[in-house]
């Protein structure tokens, strides 16, 4: 596999001869924790069969994942002098260890054509919040402990650091830890990496870390609180920040997820994934992550709160359909793609918001309930275009005609209505 790297133009990943990277992530942040190989192995193949190009993991996990054991009985850290867990005292005796498991699950990874956004620690080992941490970091152990980081998995290709942890930052102290970490990693490691920040919900990574050099591309959480959360909008104020860099929403609402956390509001479906997912992209996100509640957790028992097993929710129909916006994308021309409202001639507040993109030759309009799309055809600046419909829940496509690049043109998609998403693609004669 080839290593990552930012397009010329700031906005896009690309790979390193320069071809592009579209980043369709899953999260399942505690598959190191808790999966066997043999389960990692399943996962990686079915996700890699669905199309998706990175999954998100963290190595010190957040459902006690400095004391319990991961799936071989073998946690990543021992206990300093002073009885607490140390962040650069790694368990490496014997073999099989944690850290063995790590390696093991990278490879798979790579076996898999996968890329692996690495999370180097949950938020709660440095501010516990609503974690259960506990809190081993400060600055001077988190910059050790990211040279080890980047000295024992630098050299590979197929990782991007990941610092956060879901997190809103609230103390200098959490500041100068992410900050030492990234100057540990980039110290430590024998090629660079890409390195971002996971933030909290509804937040970005822009927040706190809006022109460090160190962080090279923006993460959005739009989060799982309510229906129709405007992801666009965190994506817009990121994508018109100075300095430019790269931004996509790695964290929107996750599949059977309860709407707000609560299962007595419902649960998030297909149609509000895909609502997420098209809204950000088409908004200038580079790609995009989609999540399933019972995956990112690997979890093996029923409960309202979490209502399918993993491997249950890992062919859930909004993990089958994502790969159609991945294939929509790298369909047209890459890296001259732009957010572009202003084509849209008449819009809408709210869940039937019209979202739109274009790139030199085309622009794409996503209709999230199949509502009619007002277009001003004379921002094509072409003579004529073809219009076609192209179905998110399918990745089908069914041709609407030629006709003439002028004025104001209202397009009615075949379906109205919850679940009858369309995309109008129009494309330059």
């Amino acid at each position: 596999m080839q290593g990552l790297k930012i397009s010329a133009n700031k906005r896009f990943l690309c790979q390193e001869d320069g071809a592009p990277f579209f980043w369709l992530g899953d999260t399942a942040w505690e598959l190191f924790h808790r999966l066997s190989l043999e389960e990692a192995e399943r996962y990686f193949q079915i996700r890699g069969k669905q199309g998706f190009t990175v999954t998100q993991i963290v190595a010190l996990a957040e459902f006690d994942g400095l004391t319990e054991p991961n799936y071989y009985g073998r946690v990543p850290l021992l206990k300093n002098g002073a009885g607490e867990y140390d962040p650069c005292l790694w368990d490496t005796q014997g073999p099989n260890s944690y850290w063995d498991h790590v390696d093991a699950v990278l490879d798979l990874a790579e076996k898999y054509g996968i890329y692996v956004a690495f999370v180097a620690t949950w938020g709660d080992k440095y501010f516990k919040a609503h974690g259960v941490g506990p809190v081993i970091f400060n600055p001077e152990n988190a910059r050790e402990y990211g040279r080890m980081l980047g000295k024992r998995y630098g050299g590979r290709n197929n990782l991007i650091w990941v610092l956060g942890g879901d997190r809103c930052l609230s103390a200098y102290g959490h500041f100068k830890i992410n900050e030492a970490l990234a100057l540990g990693l980039k110290e430590g490691e024998k090629k660079r990496h890409l390195i971002t920040c996971h933030p909290a919900g509804e937040q970005t990574s822009s927040q706190y870390f809006p022109t460090e050099d160190w962080i090279d591309f923006h993460m959005v959480q739009s989060g799982h609180g309510r229906r129709n959360i405007e992801n666009y909008r965190l994506i817009g104020l990121d994508y018109g920040r100075i300095p430019v860099k790269p931004v996509l929403d790695a964290e929107p609402r996750y599949e059977d997820h309860p709407v707000g956390f609560n299962p007595e509001n419902g649960y998030f479906d297909e149609a509000d994934v895909r609502q997420a997912l098209y809204w950000s992209v088409f908004a200038g996100g580079f790609g995009v992550t989609y999540g399933h509640h019972s995956v990112w957790r690997m979890n093996r028992e029923f409960s309202p709160y979490f209502p399918l097993t993993w491997e249950e929710a890992m062919e859930r129909p909004a993990a089958c359909q994502v790969r159609h916006l991945k294939d929509l994308m790298l369909r047209y021309s890459f890296f001259d793609r732009i957010p572009c409202q202003e084509i849209v001639a008449k819009n809408y507040e709210g869940a039937n918001y019209i979202a739109a993109t274009r790139g030199e030759n085309y622009a794409l309009f996503y209709a999230p309930n199949g509502m009619d799309i007002a277009v001003d055809l004379d921002q094509m600046e072409a003579g004529l275009v073809t219009a076609k419909w192209f179905s998110p829940r399918t990745g089908e496509t069914a041709d609407i005609g030629r006709l003439q690049a002028c004025g104001q043109k209202v397009f009615s998609p075949p379906a109205r209505g919850r679940d009858q998403d369309r995309v109008l693609c129009l494309e330059s004669c």
